[in-house]
């Protein structure tokens, strides 16, 4: 997994929905072999017309329960990429015992995550200078089977 480290760094600073007023949230951003050590990220790789490339990825901190990264490359949104990958980390949560995961949103993330069955709980105030917008807040319900 670390060896992705640069394709999924490269996944998150191109991806468009930080552009404009937000490109300087992941203008320096770096995923590195540390925080993938460190953390369960679970990539998704293409086949295909998209073979063996990196299509997206998530972050699952168990400790507090949160999804701290979850990205779709642009040109593959809308193809259910997302979707497979909320549903995988539930399966990781529930496996490891969890019964909610906290996400902080992007302001654009934001009607994804609803669809994706995830329940807006509030609002995480701007902290300039690194997040100088408001973003939603939301929880995964993690029912046991």
């Amino acid at each position: 997994m670390a060896r992705d480290a640069k394709r999924l760094t490269r996944l998150v600073r191109g991806s468009g929905a930080y552009a404009g007023r937000y490109a300087a949230a992941v203008a320096g951003y770096r995923v590195g072999p540390d925080y993938l050590e460190a953390h369960r990220a679970f990539v998704a790789v293409g086949t295909g017309e998209y073979d063996g490339r990196v299509l997206g990825f998530y972050s699952l901190v168990l400790a507090p329960p949160e999804l701290d990264l979850l990205f779709v490359a642009d040109d593959a949104q809308r193809r259910g990429i997302g979707r497979r990958l909320v549903a995988h980390m539930r399966s990781e949560a529930r496996a490891a015992g969890v019964d909610r995961v906290k996400v902080v949103s992007h302001v654009p993330a934001e009607d994804f995550y609803h669809r994706a069955g995830a329940v807006r709980t509030g609002t995480v105030l701007a902290d300039p200078p690194a997040v100088p917008w408001d973003r939603p807040a939301f929880e995964f319900r993690i029912p046991s089977r």
